[in-house]
């Protein structure tokens, strides 16, 4: 059975798996959070960020997202949002066209300006032909009106995941070892190492920044949810051990780098 934030009240329908419901105390500007036929991603740590300044909102964006399978970051204005994709790489924004400091579409123009093809979806409250317009002229993917269905959005959503670049990145090779960041296939050779999820991910990070090092922060980051959970516990340590373990027969190190990070470099 799916999860539904805001305290959303479900029903069967008649169909198999699919799903109506009625909102209960949802925030302004969603109608309904329902996850439509409970389609929710699968394990491949999907990150998304979510720039919106309405904190009711944004919460339940924040958490409907989550609950339907993916890793959230989530902030409120347009300088953050602009310092959060400096640094870490995602699949899909979201941005609210009125932001403080530096508005939705300000944020559009600089990541067009930057060269960067990251999937972008609008959410405004402004619906005339011209502002939709002028959104998709500098560059949007898409644009959602407020209010909108829960269950419209998340279709939004898969839809630029299947042209985001994440997942139409070339193999990433180190030698022998190769990593399809679309299929989430590992091969050292001939062989086809079972990762987990978790390990997954902590492998594509450490191979897109090879031979670079990778503090600790980021990997937490781009891996789980609540990254203060992987800081604050040894729950990096133990995977990188057992990554380290399924790639023995690689040409490649896990090199531990303390106090800092790690690094993945060729033998």
């Amino acid at each position: 059975m799916c999860g539904l934030p805001g305290g959303v009240v479900r029903r069967r329908a008649q169909w198999e798996r699919s799903w109506t419901c009625e909102p209960a105390g949802t925030a302004r500007g969603v109608r309904g959070l329902c996850v439509i036929e409970c389609h929710r991603v699968d394990n491949r740590s999907v990150r998304i960020l979510v720039a919106e300044d309405d904190s009711a909102l944004r919460s339940v964006l924040e958490r409907g997202l989550r609950e339907s399978g993916y890793v959230v970051d989530a902030v409120a204005d347009g300088d953050s949002a602009l310092g959060y994709l400096r640094i870490y790489d995602y699949e899909v924004a979201i941005l609210d066209w009125r932001m403080p400091q530096q508005s939705g579409l300000d944020v559009l123009r600089e990541v067009r300006r930057r060269g960067s093809p990251l999937p972008i979806l609008m959410l405004t409250a402004r619906d005339s032909a011209g502002d939709r317009v002028t959104g998709l002229d500098e560059g949007a993917d898409d644009y959602l009106v407020k209010p909108f269905d829960f269950g419209e959005l998340l279709a939004r959503l898969r839809a630029l995941q299947r042209r985001s670049p994440a997942l139409q990145t070339p193999r990433l090779a180190i030698g022998s070892l190769e990593f399809d960041p679309a299929s989430r296939e590992v091969r050292i050779g001939s062989a086809r190492p079972k990762l987990t999820g978790t390990e997954l991910s902590i492998l594509e990070i450490l191979m897109r920044r090879s031979p670079a090092v990778v503090p600790r922060q980021s990997i937490a980051l781009h891996v789980w949810a609540e990254e203060a959970d992987a800081l604050g516990s040894n729950t990096i340590d133990v995977h990188m051990v057992r990554l380290r373990a399924k790639l023995a027969l690689a040409p490649v190190q896990v090199e531990t780098i303390r106090g800092i990070g790690y690094r993945l470099v060729p033998t």
